[in-house]
């Protein structure tokens, strides 16, 4: 037995929280070491998401300066 089928997975297309792997890998996220975690784990997906977005969002402007700010150190 795997050590995924001792935790708990939540399962995108049920919604639901499943004990062990129930489910198809496509359908489930985890794994989660409880039942509480799993059942949050739609909230923590758009947290890393948000996250994940702004830090993308700071590498693409990194090193970029607007020609006004260039001359401020004179």
């Amino acid at each position: 037995m795997s050590d995924g089928d001792e935790k708990y997975w939540y399962n995108l297309s049920t919604r639901e929280v499943e004990f062990g792997m129930e489910s198809a890998a496509i359908d489930r996220v985890g794994p989660f070491d409880t039942a509480e975690d799993a059942a949050n784990a739609p909230e923590r997906l758009r947290e890393r998401s948000r996250a994940w977005a702004e830090d993308d969002a700071a590498e693409d402007s990194w090193g970029t300066t607007s020609l006004s700010d260039a001359g401020d150190d004179e």
